[in-house]
Order: C-alpha cells, then sequence, then structure tokens
C-alpha cells in the first residue's frame, strides 16, 4: 500500500510539472486506472455528506431483517361450508305442521283401521252406572256437591269380517271434554269395563260395544256444544260431537 501511495505521488507530481511547461510522462493503463481510483477515494473521505452509499437503506434493511426474524404466520384457513348433496331433500317442517288437517274422527286420531266410532249422546247424573234396587255394583260414582255426571255414549264398531280385539289403553291417549266452548275437563278415570279410554276386549266380527266417557260439569250448565280433545304426546286433535 506504501508503495502505490508512493507511485501515485510521483505520478501527481509529474502531473503538477506538467502543468508548469514540464512534458507529461506517457503512463500506462494500470497506473491511470490507480490514479483515479485514489483520486475518488480521497473526494469522498473528505466529503462530510456522503455516507458511503449513493443511496442510504439502513432502515430498509433493519425491517427485511425484522421481518425474516419473525416467524411466518400461517395463512388463515377458510372453513368451507357443506352443501347438500344433489339428492338431499330439504324439508320444512314448520310448513307440514301448519299444513296437518286434524283428525276428523276418532279412529283417525287413534290409527284404529278395524274400528268406527260413533257418538250416541249424553247423560246427566248424579251417579254412574244407574243399578237397580237388588243389584249391587262392583265399580260406581257419585258427582261431587254442586256438581254432575256428564256420561258422553259412543259406538265402536268392528267393521271387518273377523273378530278383532279393541284395546284402548295400548295407545295412551288422554281425553278432555269441552262444553260450550269453555276449557276442557279432563275425563275421569275409572274402573269401568265401558270406560272408552281403558277398555280391552274382543268384538265379535260386524258388532259393536258401547263405551263411555264420563266428565263432571256444573250442575246449572245448559250444555250446547260438546267438542271431544285427544292428547297423545304432541299431537292433539278435536272432534266436534254437537
Amino acid at each position: 500500500m506504501r508503495k502505490a501511495y508512493t507511485v501515485l505521488c510521483g505520478i501527481m507530481a509529474a502531473a503538477l510539472l506538467a502543468g508548469c511547461g514540464a512534458a507529461m510522462p506517457d503512463l500506462t493503463q494500470e497506473e491511470t486506472d490507480l490514479i483515479s481510483e485514489y483520486a475518488v477515494g480521497v473526494l469522498l473521505k473528505y466529503d462530510k455528506k456522503h455516507s458511503g452509499r449513493l443511496v442510504d437503506t439502513s432502515a430498509y434493511d433493519a425491517a427485511v431483517e425484522e421481518t425474516q426474524e419473525e416467524p411466518a404466520e400461517a395463512p388463515e384457513e377458510e372453513t368451507e361450508q357443506e352443501e347438500p348433496a344433489g339428492d338431499t331433500e330439504v324439508i320444512d317442517v314448520s310448513q307440514d305442521e301448519a299444513a296437518a288437517a286434524p283428525a276428523s274422527t276418532i279412529e283417525e286420531y287413534y290409527g284404529i283401521p278395524d274400528f268406527t266410532f260413533q257418538y250416541l249422546g249424553y247423560d246427566l247424573t248424579q251417579n254412574y252406572p244407574p243399578a237397580a234396587d237388588d243389584e249391587t255394583l262392583f265399580f260406581a260414582m257419585d258427582a261431587t256437591d254442586g256438581m254432575q255426571l256428564m256420561v258422553l255414549h259412543f259406538m265402536a264398531t268392528n267393521v271387518t269380517s273377523e273378530d278383532q280385539t279393541l284395546n284402548m289403553l295400548e295407545y295412551g291417549v288422554r281425553l278432555r271434554v269441552s262444553v260450550n266452548g269453555e276449557n276442557g275437563q279432563n275425563a275421569l278415570s275409572t274402573m269401568l269395563l265401558d270406560d272408552i279410554q281403558t277398555y280391552n276386549d274382543v268384538v265379535p266380527a260386524g258388532t259393536g260395544t258401547e263405551l263411555v266417557c264420563i266428565v263432571e260439569v256444573p250442575q246449572s250448565v245448559s250444555v250446547g256444544t260438546i267438542d271431544l280433545i285427544m292428547r297423545g304426546g304432541d299431537e292433539n286433535s278435536v272432534v266436534s260431537l254437537q
């Protein structure tokens, strides 16, 4: 380095002397390049405003290094919603329930295919069943004070050509009776063999058996309309008897 510095000094001195009338010595290409590199270095060294680069990218480099140090975040996965298969039928249950018509008959609500039920009428009495003076009843019902028994009569007919067992108890249907549009009263639980809620016996082909449903109503009631309300699970149905 010192040797190069000495050579450069000599060359520059020769150049200065040439400016005073002395002849400029012939320089090789290597010497010319060396002088140029040295001159540029001296100018840059004493240029206070020069930072050593044409463009100051220190802030950019720092940002790049910081970005490289941070772990790259995994791309957020998009959740795809499964589309229903092309052959899957979407059923609107609410519309089906609204469109479903209530059962119009007792056999329709119970789902009994071999019997029909016919309403025969009603009786108002203080006790049931009626008994002769010399008859002892296995089970009897008396109305409470201020009330009376309303006994609804039905005929259950076996419409087939074979004897059929009619088991009303197995359906688990609860009955209520509404008189004149008032709130329904629960049918009384009885031990009567002909209670429509609990009847279980064989009905011969083509014949019928009479069944009853009993509720209490006020003694002062004037019967106009009678509705039979059938309840089983979440499904209810109303049959207008009169």
